[in-house]
């Protein structure tokens, strides 16, 4: 990858924590530093912030992730200040608000102005609609999926080629079972309450607590399996509830209400999930609303494990059904209990070989190489077509 002489990028996000957007704003810093640019990050901070600085970046604290008119305003100076101290070269920004202020400092500066679209933004009013189309003002939009470009393309008035899709990229030598000590299986075995002669499938949903992603649809089918005599299973939920105390919470009470707990764990959040995908047999992704590209169904595919998705969203792009997985209708406790039976009675072989395929799949279509790669390409042609006064 080549970069301008003396290129540097500001992305703005809301903040580090954890998450698709994130990550990628970490592979993508990463990606700017190593083709020798410099990479900047305008965010309110985060656990992740340590590896941004870790690989080169440079965090730029402010409170990006407010939705305040007042503290937008701030935050457009703050960034104005910012852009012209480091003489930025592009502004990219990640999420709504943030734009609003990245938009207006770039305009101000004269900078050129990307926003990716990480997520599907529902408008159910004129004014919502208007706050949306705020990541379709700049020089390009980018979509995570052909999903989500068909979603703004149909949402607002922007020409076809002013938006291209770059599928989210997965850090293929972090999620690379090879790389995976057994001694990091075995330090999460030991976090997690699992004995080494547990011979019971393994089944991982990892994401963060929040009800749109199918807890307690994973709950009442695991329930109705239990109830057909079943208990060669083991599902693990491993996720932040990110202050949603009282959603953990109703997830407690309906696995101990179902009967559940010797089937079930909530791990909280894993900061090792290459190890957490191989420790499984099996990941799940049973959102109940279409997710924009779903890292959490091609990270473990890339470890080779197949995966079981909501057939919504990105997972349909990501998930070959009968090959790589398989797509079960979103919300249907009886069609996922079935779909969870079959891949119990697939057994650890087969599907280990679907896993294989999944890993070739992945490595081939969502390397985070080959996402950085492409966002350069975006960054090269929107600054070719300032210089050309397009």
């Amino acid at each position: 990858m080549t970069l301008p002489p003396n290129f540097t990028l500001l992305q703005v996000v809301p903040e580090l924590e954890t998450g698709g957007a994130e990550q990628t704003t970490i592979d993508v810093a990463n990606a700017v530093v190593r083709a020798g640019g410099k990479a900047l990050v305008a965010t309110r901070g985060g656990r992740m912030a340590a590896r941004l600085e870790a690989d080169g970046g440079r965090l730029a604290q402010m409170p990006v992730q407010s939705k305040n008119p007042l503290v937008m305003l701030g935050n457009a100076a703050r960034l104005v200040d910012l852009i012209r101290k480091e003489n930025v070269s592009l502004v990219h920004a990640r999420s709504r608000a943030p734009a609003f202020s990245a938009l207006w400092a770039a305009q101000v500066t004269g900078t050129p102005f990307v926003a990716t679209y990480h997520g599907i933004y529902n408008a159910k009013s004129k004014l919502k609609r208007w706050y949306n189309a705020v990541m379709t003002r700049g020089d390009l939009v980018i979509a995570n999926s052909d999903y989500t470009r068909d979603h703004v393309l149909e949402q607002h008035d922007l020409a076809p080629d002013k938006i291209v899709t770059i599928p989210r990229g997965v850090d293929l030598d972090r999620f690379n079972p090879a790389l995976v000590a057994p001694e990091r299986l075995d330090a999460l075995r030991a976090a997690w309450g699992i004995a080494a002669d547990d011979r019971r499938i393994k089944i991982l949903l990892g994401g963060r607590l929040t009800r749109i992603k199918g807890h307690l649809t994973i709950i009442a089918a695991a329930a109705r399996l239990k109830a057909q005599g079943r208990g060669d299973f083991l599902i693990i939920f491993a996720g932040d509830d990110q202050g949603r105390t009282d959603y953990r919470e109703e997830l407690q009470a309906a696995i101990a209400d179902a009967g559940l707990s010797a089937e079930i764990k909530l791990v909280g959040h894993c900061d090792d999930m290459p190890a957490a995908f191989l420790l499984c047999d099996l990941a799940i992704l049973p959102t109940t609303v279409p997710e924009s590209f779903g890292r959490t169904a091609v990270e473990p595919q890339a470890m080779g494990r197949p995966v079981i998705a909501s057939a919504h969203g990105g997972a349909t792009e990501t998930v070959l059904d009968g090959k790589t997985g398989w797509l079960t209708p979103p919300g249907d406790v009886e069609a996922w209990a079935d779909a969870l039976a079959l891949a119990l009675d697939a057994g650890p072989g087969k599907l280990a070989k679907m896993g294989e395929l999944a890993s070739n799949r992945a490595r081939q279509l969502y390397s985070a190489q080959a996402m950085c790669s492409a966002t350069m390409a975006a960054y090269e042609r929107v600054l070719e077509a300032r210089a050309h006064g397009a």
